[in-house]
């Protein structure tokens, strides 16, 4: 049985599944894609930035299907796979009309005399080892930057994914990007492994696990090819004693439980101020109890399964491990009756080292809450953990804020509202959470040669 195939975590049924590709269909592709960045790399900007533009009108023609694919592949709630698409249009709409000015030449200052010039040129062929949890998002960041360097393009999504997979090459096809600058490959672990090893290949960026980020960062280091990796996160929610109670917990319900609690910058601990620990508590059950579970294909759905059995039964070990060991459940607490893989929105209080929960990402509906004394203490154990994607800070005080900002070990940090993505933006993190950026003028820079250009003076 192939390993890519479409099962509906909303059921458990399997809908569909597609072949894995052959080694001499790997050889081909790859064939194809550096055939393609010959031409691809000489082109025309205004040919990019057309791509780019057609790409982003395709996805927004086609939005109610390519939302619908989402749903059924990885349980996404119809509303918020609409959401993904609109945002993925965004992406490329940005490239499109400021990737010119970011491949600009760079005019340097020389003592030496004469002139010098960085000009930013594509480097070859990339791979993208891509994630389910955001389907066409999570390539949107990889492709559109790296097109528009003029880079080619061998795509490995996620083997739940093949659908919303051959969906995106389509698109591709459809706004007439030359055949080989954009291909998908439904390959095996071992072929992905000879990929990163082919010298037509000079880059490969994941998003995924730690062990995968691991698996790829090793045979990429031994071929010496550069890597970019957004891996786990298990992100600081920091409730300061002057926070607006009512609007943060509106905010951290939407930031821990959107996508099902599925996402790597989701607000995953609730560091709270112990004057005002019962009010924020309180108003997040509150908050938790009117969030509506159930088909993913229906509107008013707010919380759809998760990604598959094995993810609910891989969380629900993590949380009865903590209530085991004296954890407290504030809400949820277990796997839902009946068919698909869901789970209740959770909130845990009283996680202490001692538990999974406290050091372990947990990539779905629960939070878990802790109660500081101190802002020194509330920085130190934000820190307290292997991760360091993004965080938040809720306070009316900016000057505190900006003080707090400056002490967290992280790649991003939002002030009063949730850490989000937007396509103008650095996306990335520190630690364990990875290498690299994408997205903003960032995602431009990591696969790129800037070449240096000197003229001699008179």
């Amino acid at each position: 049985m192939s390993m890519y195939a479409v099962t509906n975590p909303a059921t458990g049924r399997v809908e569909a599944t597609y072949p894995t590709a052959t080694d001499e269909q790997i050889q081909d592709a790859i064939a194809k894609a550096d055939s393609a960045y010959t031409q691809w790399s000489l082109s025309a900007l205004d040919e990019r930035v057309a791509l780019l533009e057609r790409v982003a009108d395709i996805y927004e023609a086609r939005a109610e299907q390519l939302a619908a694919i989402i749903t059924r592949e990885m349980g996404k709630p119809i509303k918020q796979s609409l959401g993904e698409i609109g945002i993925v249009a965004a992406i490329y709409r940005y490239y499109a009309k400021n990737g010119p000015k970011f491949l600009a030449d760079e005019e340097l200052e020389i003592a030496s005399g004469g002139k010098a010039l960085v000009r930013k040129e594509a480097v070859g062929v990339l791979l993208g080892i891509m994630p389910w949890n955001f389907p066409y998002y999570q390539v949107a960041r990889f492709a559109a930057p790296n097109l528009m360097n003029g880079n080619t393009i061998l795509l490995k999504h996620a083997p739940q994914c093949p659908e919303s997979a051959l969906a995106m090459e389509e698109i591709f096809k459809e706004a007439a990007a030359p055949a080989g600058a954009y291909v998908n490959i439904f390959a095996t672990n071992e072929q992905v492994a000879d990929i990163i090893a082919d010298r037509r290949v000079q880059g490969v960026s994941l998003t995924g696990s730690e062990r995968a980020g691991s698996a790829v960062a090793e045979i990429a280091g031994r071929n010496l090819k550069k890597v970019v990796l957004e891996l786990g996160g298990s992100d600081p929610f920091l409730v300061m004693d002057d926070a607006d109670i009512a609007r943060t917990a509106k905010l951290g319900m939407r930031a821990r439980f959107g996508n099902t609690g599925q996402a790597c910058n989701a607000a995953k601990r609730f560091i709270i101020d112990s004057s005002v620990y019962e009010d924020f508590s309180q108003a997040l059950v509150e908050q938790v109890s009117g969030i509506k579970v159930g088909d993913p294909t229906q509107a008013e759905t707010f919380l759809g399964p998760l990604s598959s059995a094995a993810a609910r039964d891989g969380l629900a070990a993590q949380v009865q491990d903590a209530i085991d060991k004296g954890a407290t459940v504030l809400a949820g607490g277990k796997p839902v009756e009946g068919d698909g893989a869901f789970y209740e929105p959770t909130i845990l209080a009283g996680v202490t080292e001692q538990m999974r929960a406290f050091s372990e990402e947990l990539f779905g509906p629960v939070a878990v809450l802790y109660k500081v004394d101190s802002e020194e203490e509330a920085v130190a154990l934000a820190n307290n953990t292997d991760y360091g994607l993004g965080a938040s800070i809720h306070t009316k005080d900016l000057e505190r804020a900006e003080r707090i900002s400056l002490q967290l070990q992280s790649g991003m940090v939002a002030i009063n509202e949730p850490s989000a993505s937007f396509p103008e933006l650095p996306f990335g993190g520190v630690k364990r959470s990875g290498i690299g950026r994408e997205l903003g003028k960032y995602g431009m820079d990591e696969f790129i040669n800037h070449k240096l250009v000197k003229i001699a003076g008179r």
